[in-house]
């Protein structure tokens, strides 16, 4: 196994630091700003409405906050060690252990979120996955995501193991959203200097 092949084993990376990640992020608010503003362009509750969780991770904070506006979440990750976590924390939630590449649903969401997490998916796959979560949308769904704001791949040391992330930029990504009838309602360097882009888009209720 080369390095990158080793960096992109996510899922054996993820199952190693599990309960590392789950106490670091035990009392954190990282994410909900951003989370809340596409729960407000979500609009009005309905009795029921769902959630889709990509790279849920041990669950936590966002899920919380998912579930205290009504939404049902179905969470997705690859870590099966995460999931163990996750399972325990949200009684009420559905989860489902899967690489997003490969998986597909018929199912349709009101809201899908995929916070620090497609950022981790090869470079060639990208658009791929992008797209994928645009169909699962219902008309007028909302779509909340991370990305790094420039081109490329690279690999980073965490927790002393190599991660692999990759982007199509910013520029890429709004193409994207337009050719698939997604507006983009917020984007926002919300880390700057660190290269961390969060992106808000809304299905259009035509398509």
């Amino acid at each position: 196994m080369n390095d990158r092949e080793h960096a992109s084993d996510i899922s054996s990376h993820y199952n190693a630091i599990a309960h590392i990640w789950d106490e670091e992020l035990k009392d954190s608010s990282y994410g909900t700003e951003a989370l809340r503003r596409a729960i407000q362009i979500c609009g009005i509750e309905k009795k029921k409405r769902t959630a889709l969780d990509i790279g849920c991770g041990s669950g936590g904070r966002l899920i919380r906050l998912m579930e205290s506006h009504a939404f049902q979440v179905t969470g997705l990750d690859c870590s099966s060690a995460m999931l163990d976590i996750a399972h325990r924390h949200h009684p009420a939630a559905t989860f489902i252990h899967a690489d997003i590449t490969e998986w597909n649903t018929s199912e349709r969401f009101d809201l899908i979120i995929a916070w620090d997490s497609i950022f981790h998916v090869a470079f060639d796959k990208q658009e791929l996955v992008l797209t994928k979560l645009m169909s699962m949308l219902k008309n007028d769904g909302v779509l909340l995501y991370t990305i790094g704001d420039e081109i490329g791949e690279h690999i980073s040391e965490w927790h002393e193991r190599p991660f692999y992330y990759s982007s199509l930029g910013i520029e890429e990504n709004i193409k994207i959203l337009q050719q698939h009838a997604c507006r983009l309602r917020h984007l926002e360097l919300d880390q700057f200097p660190l290269k961390h882009c969060m992106i808000i888009a809304k299905r259009d209720n035509n398509q």
